[in-house]
């Protein structure tokens, strides 16, 4: 995505609390759900104790009362999400091809990543652009991403870390699987700020751009220290999650006036032009790297006279998530991939409308759209509170996903006859927000599966959530990044990769501790309680605070210039760390009191 824009948080709330399903509002005929308080625990908690065993104390029993246990104990039902992956591991795979059972849950986590990737990079973030576009927002205040190659600090930032945030508030809404969310955002902020930012110097020696470097440095060490202080006094007040949430609006205020003041510098002489910030590629050099514009493969392509297509061909071409041209020209590994993901962007082009201002025709399929105004509503209602809201019937008569069919299907017949093939309609613009709200969704529903599957992990091996957290679920939602950044070094912008390590995950630790805990808040409990009862929740801030650290006192002392020991130092850094806290959830190291 080669745009950027402004999102509000109020705007981010109010979305996040729609899918969190925190509406108040309970329908009629729909029972409340499961009430499991308001206590956060990164931990074992409490209430399974009052309530029943642990879960985990399931691998203790007999084989043969594996299913038995899973069925009857309260701490072992999984919130939100379409599958029951405990009921299926302990019930539905006999005792001897656990793993088996183990082996194709790995697999399905695997896919749930990808889910996540595929829809916050061709769907999530182009929609994102396309609403910033269309509101006249600007696209100047901007910094460098891991997965797009520029993203605004509040806009794109939201798309370029959806799966992040979505998955920290998945994991917060569930005292036990809070845990998760505190490894994973701590755990992604170290192996991003490690191993990245490593690879990147060994990779390609750079000199950074020092004011950004220094700005998001301070900014995230800022962070860290207000989480580690929120876990020390063991809760989180409305007053301080909001806090969390108005820090990142003031990071996003101190990057609009220090470009603001630059660029004014720029123009009176006094600084001359890119000096301290990172390198941008041009529009020229992105078509050129990103490979994905029709223009990439030259006029030959064109024809020779203009033809006016069909909608049916037009529909078939668009569901087509596979570019011929472009497969002829890649690897085997490559198509491999390509074939691994085309259902998951079948399945995307069928429910969600791309707006891509880019495009002459505003990426305009008219038979396309129209089947989006009814599929698009039918996904929101279907994964809304895993379809608990659109299973439910009006009266007891009608179900609601049978109104929203009826009421797609007039509206797209009447846009159907009332719009061309050739030519978008003046409110093309509102298909962007659907894309919007229909991939947030799908994200929503993926972050959901891959929380439950995690604890499913964790039940099986015995493992607590944060250690999960800080390994699968932030390798996992690193991973996209990695590439990208590493990417982006390799084609001669290191420095803009860099910056992404430091500047990137801001928006991840402020939203998303600020914002899971937030949703968690009722007037009558105001507050939430994150007790850590395990040392490995320290040794993990104290690793992200401590690289942070040498990151701010060793770069400047390098003149900002980069090389390979200051990349090596990085990742041996980050395995030790790994060590650590391998050796620390083992037991292998503890303390008697915390």
């Amino acid at each position: 995505v080669g745009s950027a824009g402004v999102l509000s948080l109020a705007g981010v709330l109010s979305l996040a609390g729609v899918l969190a399903g925190d509406s108040g509002v309970q329908p009629a005929g729909i029972p409340p759900p499961l009430d499991l308080g308001h206590t956060v625990l990164p931990g074992k908690d409490a209430l399974s104790r009052s309530r029943g065993q642990d879960c985990r104390e399931v691998r203790k029993q007999n084989s043969s009362e594996w299913c038995r246990f899973v069925r009857s104990n309260p701490d072992c039902r999984l919130e939100g999400g379409f599958l029951d992956y405990l009921d299926g591991v302990f019930c539905v795979f006999p005792p001897r091809l656990l793993p088996l059972a183990v082996t194709l849950y790995a697999l399905w986590l695997l896919y749930l990543f990808i889910i996540l990737g595929v829809t916050a990079e061709k769907f999530f973030c182009p929609n994102l652009s396309a609403i910033s576009t269309n509101l006249k927002l600007s696209h100047n205040v901007a910094v460098f991403s891991l997965t797009c190659p520029l993203h605004g600090v509040t806009f794109l930032a939201f798309g370029n870390g959806a799966p992040d945030v979505f998955s920290a508030v998945v994991a917060f809404s569930d005292p036990r699987t809070a845990g998760l969310a505190i490894g994973a955002v701590f755990g992604a902020g170290v192996f991003v700020t490690t191993v990245v930012a490593g690879s990147i110097a060994l990779v390609k020696p750079f000199t950074a751009a020092s004011r950004p470097f220094l700005r998001d440095v301070i900014f995230y060490m800022v962070a860290v220290f207000l989480t580690f202080m929120v876990l020390y006094f063991g809760r989180i007040t409305l007053g301080e999650a909001l806090g969390y949430l108005g820090l990142y609006v003031f990071y996003v205020f101190t990057v609009v006036l220090c470009t603001w003041l630059h660029r004014r510098q720029q123009q009176e002489g006094l600084a001359p032009p890119g000096s301290w910030e990172p390198e941008a590629p041009t529009d020229a050099e992105e078509q050129e790297s990103s490979g994905t514009n029709s223009g990439d493969y030259g006029e030959e392509y064109r024809p020779l006279l203009p033809s006016q297509e069909t909608s049916l061909h037009i529909l078939t071409t668009a569901l087509s998530p596979l570019d011929y041209r472009k497969w002829r020209r890649k690897p085997w590994y490559w198509r491999l991939f390509k074939v691994i993901r085309m259902p998951v962007e079948l399945v995307l082009l069928l429910t969600v409308p791309v707006v891509d201002p880019d495009k002459e025709d505003l990426n305009w399929k008219r038979p396309l759209n129209c089947l989006h105004i009814l599929t698009s509503p039918l996904l929101c209602i279907l994964t809304l509170k895993s379809g608990t809201y659109g299973l439910y019937q009006i009266h007891g008569v009608f179900p609601v996903w049978g109104l929203v069919i009826l009421v797609g299907f007039v509206l797209a017949f009447i846009t159907y006859i009332t719009t061309t093939n050739e030519e978008p309609p003046k409110y093309h613009c509102v298909f962007a927000f659907l894309g919007f709200l229909a991939s947030a969704m799908w994200i929503n529903a993926a972050a959901t599966e891959l929380v439950n599957i995690l604890r499913t992990l964790g039940i099986i091996f015995q493992l607590s959530n944060t250690v999960l957290g800080l390994t699968l679920l932030a390798w996992g939602n690193s991973i996209g990044d990695t590439f990208s950044d590493l990417t982006m070094a390799r084609q001669g912008y290191p420095r803009m990769a860099f910056s992404a390590c430091f500047g990137g995950i801001i928006f991840n630790i402020l939203v998303g501790v600020g914002l899971g805990c937030l949703l968690q808040m009722t007037s009558s409990q105001p507050v939430v309680k994150l007790e850590p009862d395990s040392l490995l929740v320290w040794i993990l801030a104290g690793a992200l605070g401590l690289s942070l650290v040498f990151s701010f006192v060793s770069v400047p002392a390098q003149c900002f210039q980069l090389g390979k020991a200051y990349g090596i130092c990085l990742i041996l850094y980050y395995l030790a760390f790994l060590c650590v806290a391998l050796l620390t959830e083992f037991r292998v190291i503890h303390l008697s009191t915390i």
